[in-house]
């Protein structure tokens, strides 16, 4: 149950922080290598969420093989296809076809028996 829970939250870090850099890369405007353009990036706070998240699934994912069986715990990551999936649909507001959803529950399965 720990590797679950773990699991699930490093997931939801690793979501979250695409979707921040989706929102720090919109939110970009188009590349240039000027000085004007760095400092607009420097102040762009997406960045800095999307480094947060990602430091943080870092973390715990090194605390999750160091813990757990890496066969156990390596499959568990597929949840955040999961997450992310769930995040583009909320907050982007796509469009998920069924087949999508069909996949959704078949990785819910698949790491349901994993961590039995």
């Amino acid at each position: 149950m720990k590797l679950l829970l773990t699991s699930v939250l490093e997931c939801l870090c690793l979501a979250a922080g695409q979707v921040l850099l989706k929102c720090a890369l919109n939110a970009m405007g188009p590349l240039s290598w000027s000085w004007r353009f760095i400092q607009s990036q420097l102040t762009n706070w997406w960045w800095l969420g999307c480094g947060v998240c990602f430091t943080t699934a870092t973390v715990l994912w090194m605390y999750i093989i160091k813990h757990f069986p890496l066969s156990q715990a390596y499959p568990l990551i597929s949840l955040s296809y999961v997450f992310g999936m769930l995040a583009a649909m909320v907050f982007f507001h796509e469009h998920i076809a069924v087949s999508h959803w069909i996949g959704v529950g078949l990785i819910m399965g698949g790491c349901l028996l994993i961590v039995q």
